[in-house]
C-alpha cells in the first residue's frame, strides 16, 4: 500500500515530544486501520486471569494482546517456542518472570514447572502480548510478533526449578520435547542472613549488545561464569540503529532484529535472569507509551519503580546482600532528549527513597546501580552525560553507591573513585576501595557486541598500562551543548569487546563483605580488576531528615 506520508510531519516533529508524536501517530494509524478493517486480527484488550491484568493498548501502532481465535487453523506441533528469557520479580527469593516468543499465533500457551524434570505438575496459562508493527516506510511490510509471559509467585527460596514452555500441540513434558526444559534458581530468603552467612555468588553485566558474532562470543564467556543474574545496561538489540528516539528512526527500524536477538540471548537468558535497563536505541517512538510499548511486550520486569507506564525499565531488587537499581537515563539525557523529563522528576525522587531504603536495610551490604548513559566517560562518540551528573551523581555520592554500571560508549572504561566530579582516590588495577570513605567508582561496559568506539588517548589496561594524568574530553549540557573539560579520573581504557563479572563474598556482622569487579575480554582474558569492601552493618542512618539534617553514616 502506498503510505508516503505515514510519519509525523517534520515541522510538527520538531515541536513535539516522543509522547506527543505517539498520540499523533496513534490517531493516524487508528483511522487507517478502521478504513482497512480486518487487515490484522488482534485483540486490543489485556488477557487477565490468574496472572493478573496486563496493560491494555488500544493503539494499533503499539502492543496488543492476542485472543484465542487468532490461532485458529495453526497446527501447534509445527510451532516451536524460541527466545526464552528469565527475569526476577520484585522479590527474587519467591518471584520469577518467564518470557518467550512464538513465530506464529498458537492455542492455549502455557508453562510447566516443578522441582524435578519428571515432575512438572504445575501448569500455568501464559499471558500473550502480540506486538503489531505497521509498515513504517513505503517499502516495508507490517510485522506481527507474539510474546508470552508467566509470573511465578510464592516460590520456595533457594530452590532450583525445572520449567518448560508450550502450547496446544507442543508439550515440554512429552518425551519428544523433554530436551527443551531449562532451570532457574530462586534467591535465598532475606531472613537467611540471620541464621548464617550467604554463600558467595557471581553476577555479570554489560551494555550495547545487538546481534553479532562478538555478541554471541561474549554470551558464551558469560555463561561459563555461571552468574546468578545478568545486567544489561541499555541498547539491547538495535532494531532501531538510529537511536534518536524520534519518528524519523522508522526509516531504518527492523522489528525482526528482536527475533534474532532473543534467539541469540536464549543461550544464557533461558537459565539466568536477564535484567535490562533501557537506552536510547530502545526508545522505539511509534510504540505507545513514550516509545516503550515494544519493550513492554518483550520483557516482564519488576513493576516497583515510580511509574511503570512512563518509565517501565525503572525498578529495584535485592539478591542476597546486594541491592540493585535499574534507572532510565533517557529521562535525564541532555544529549538525546527525546524522552527528557518524561517522569516529571518522579524517577529521581524514587531513586533517593530507594537508596535510603537500601542503606537502611541491614541485610544489604552493597548497592549496584545500572543504566545506559555515562556520567563519566572519555570516548570521542558520547563522552559524559551532564544530565546524569546533575540529577543522580549527588545521590550516588550521598548514599555512597558501591558500583555504577553504564553502557552507551562502546568500550570498557573505569574511573578512579570520584567525589564532586574529582578524583577522591586513585584506583589502579588490583586496588581495593571502601566507598564509604573513598568515593564512587563508575564502570562503562558498553562493548558487548556492537561496533566499537575509540578514545583520543591510548588504551591502558592490565599488562598494557599507559596512564595519562590528564585527558581532554567533554560532557553534554542542556540544549545538546558539548562542554569541554580536562579530567584526571580515567583510570582504565580498553577498546575491545568485553563485559564485567562481579564476585560477591558476604561476611558476618562486623566484618567486611567483598565485591570483586573483573573485566574480561571476549576471549576470556582479564583486562581489569579491583575490589570493593563494605563492613557488614555499616550503612546510612535513616533518621536523616528530608532537609539533610540529622542522621549520618554508620561507621
Amino acid at each position: 500500500m502506498d503510505i508516503p506520508n505515514m510519519g509525523v510531519p517534520a515541522k510538527l516533529a520538531d515541536r513535539m515530544s516522543t509522547a506527543e508524536q505517539h498520540e499523533y501517530l496513534r490517531a493516524r494509524f487508528s483511522r487507517r486501520r478502521m478504513l482497512r478493517a480486518g487487515a490484522v486480527t488482534v485483540g486490543a484488550v489485556a488477557v487477565g486471569g490468574a496472572l493478573g491484568s496486563a496493560p491494555a493498548f488500544a493503539a494499533p501502532a503499539g502492543p496488543q494482546l492476542l485472543t484465542g481465535a487468532t490461532a485458529a487453523g495453526i497446527d501447534g506441533a509445527l510451532v516451536a517456542p524460541i527466545g526464552r528469557h528469565l527475569q526476577f520479580g520484585p522479590e527474587p527469593d519467591t518471584q520469577f518472570r518467564i518470557s518467550w516468543q512464538v513465530p506464529a499465533p498458537v492455542k492455549k500457551p502455557f508453562l510447566r514447572f516443578g522441582k524435578h524434570p519428571w515432575e512438572l505438575s504445575h501448569k500455568i496459562q501464559a499471558e500473550v502480548r502480540a506486538l503489531h508493527t505497521p509498515a513504517l516506510t513505503p517499502n516495508s511490510q507490517p510485522v506481527d510478533q507474539y510474546y508470552l509471559h508467566v509470573a511465578l509467585e510464592d516460590l520456595h527460596p533457594d530452590t532450583t526449578y525445572y520449567y518448560g514452555v508450550g502450547h496446544e500441540g507442543f508439550d515440554p513434558a512429552s518425551q519428544q520435547q523433554i530436551s527443551t526444559l531449562h532451570t532457574f534458581r530462586t534467591a535465598p530468603s532475606r531472613d537467611h542472613r540471620w541464621g548464617k552467612v550467604y554463600e558467595p555468588f557471581t553476577f555479570t553485566a554489560f551494555g550495547d549488545q545487538g546481534v553479532s558474532a562478538h555478541a554471541a562470543g561474549n554470551d558464551n564467556i558469560i555463561k561459563a561464569q555461571k552468574p546468578a543474574f545478568h545486567l544489561h545496561a541499555g541498547d539491547i538489540c538495535y532494531a532501531d540503529p538510529a537511536g534518536s528516539g524520534t519518528d524519523p528512526d522508522k526509516s531504518v527500524f527492523n522489528a525482526r532484529t528482536w527475533d534474532d536477538f532473543l534467539v541469540q540471548t536464549e543461550t544464557v537468558a533461558a537459565d539466568v535472569p536477564w535484567m535490562v535497563a533501557y537506552g536510547n536505541h530502545d526508545v522505539e517512538a511509534w510504540y505507545s507509551p513514550n516509545g516503550y510499548g515494544g519493550e513492554n511486550s518483550r520483557f516482564f520486569l519488576p513493576d516497583n519503580g515510580p511509574d511503570p507506564r512512563k518509565v517501565p525499565g525503572v525498578y529495584t531488587f535485592r539478591y542476597k546482600n546486594v541491592g540493585v537499581i535499574s534507572l532510565d537515563a533517557n529521562d535525564v539525557s541532555y544529549e538525546i532528549p527525546a524522552n527528557l523529563g518524561i517522569s516529571a522528576n518522579q524517577q529521581t525522587k524514587w531513586l533517593e527513597r530507594t537508596l535510603k531504603d537500601l542503606r537502611g536495610d541491614e541485610t544489604v551490604d552493597f548497592i549496584v546501580v545500572f543504566f545506559h548513559h555515562c556520567a563519566f566517560s572519555t570516548t570521542v562518540a558520547h563522552a559524559s552525560e551532564g544530565g546524569v551528573r546533575e540529577a543522580w551523581v549527588p545521590l550516588f555520592e550521598k548514599y555512597r553507591v558501591d558500583l555504577v554500571i553504564n553502557g552507551h560508549n562502546h568500550i570498557y572504561e573505569r574511573t578512579d573513585a570520584i567525589l564532586g566530579n574529582k578524583v577522591s582516590k586513585q584506583v589502579p588495577s588490583g586496588a581495593t576501595i571502601e566507598p564509604a570513605k573513598d568515593g564512587v567508582v563508575y564502570v562503562t561496559a558498553g562493548a558487548a557486541g556492537r561496533s566499537l568506539y575509540k578514545f583520543d588517548v591510548p588504551d591502558t589496561y592490565e599488562g598494557h598500562e599507559n596512564h595519562q594524568d590528564e585527558v581532554k574530553t567533554y560532557y553534554w549540557d542542556k540544549g545538546r551543548v558539548k562542554v569541554p573539560e580536562t579530567i584526571q579520573w580515567s583510570r582504565v581504557r580498553y577498546t575491545g569487546y568485553s563485559f564485567i563479572k562481579v564476585d560477591v563474598t558476604p561476611a558476618h556482622l562486623g566484618r567486611k563483605s567483598v565485591m570483586k569487579v573483573t573485566a574480561l575480554a571476549e576471549n576470556g582474558s582479564q583486562i581489569d580488576n579491583y575490589t570493593i569492601l563494605r563492613k557488614v552493618g555499616e550503612g546510612w542512618d535513616s533518621g536523616r531528615d528530608d532537609d539533610g539534617e540529622g542522621g549520618g553514616w554508620g561507621w
